[in-house]
């Protein structure tokens, strides 16, 4: 695993909105902690294999690497003036009804309360998330096809 891929991986637990990943394979162990300040990644090197060595020769520890990412959150009195429509339930977020369809909204777009805005699919079950407010969507701060949590920021609407 290269270092782009452990950048990756944080990006991704870092929009997950989880508290705490542990990635072990067979030369790395990963764990990547967040909800403090920063991001915390701990990489752990192992050996591929014990290769049987001379007495006079010393072992090799593994190699530890500690690496700390910067969140990037948007300033609070920017976004005070939106409203944020949450994830009601866990699953996967889809903006669009099936692939061949057009998305449900777009940055810009006016909404009415009772708009479809996306899908959540939760066991094989596709949710219909319906807006609650009436307004212009400003950020959606959601991939297409990503995991969301519960009470994960969505969308960010301005009500004006």
């Amino acid at each position: 695993m290269d270092i782009k891929e452990i950048q990756n991986l944080i990006k991704f637990v870092a929009k997950s909105g989880a508290s705490e990943v542990k990635l072990e394979m067979d030369d790395i162990k990963i764990t990547i902690r967040t909800g403090s300040e920063s991001d915390t990644t701990i990489v752990h090197q192992v050996p591929a294999a014990h290769i049987p060595q001379a007495a006079s020769v010393p072992v090799q520890q593994p190699a530890t690497v500690e690496a700390t990412a910067q969140k990037t959150e948007p300033t609070a009195e920017a976004d005070s003036k939106y409203i944020t429509i949450k994830s009601p339930i866990i699953g996967t977020f889809y903006r669009k009804p099936s692939p061949d369809k057009p998305l449900f909204v777009e940055v810009g777009q006016t909404i009415a309360e009772g708009d479809v805005l996306c899908i959540i699919e939760a066991m094989k079950l596709f949710n219909e998330i319906e807006s609650e407010v009436s307004g212009k969507i400003v950020k959606i701060l959601v991939d297409d096809s990503s995991p969301v949590e519960f009470d994960q920021p969505l969308f960010l609407v301005d009500p004006s």
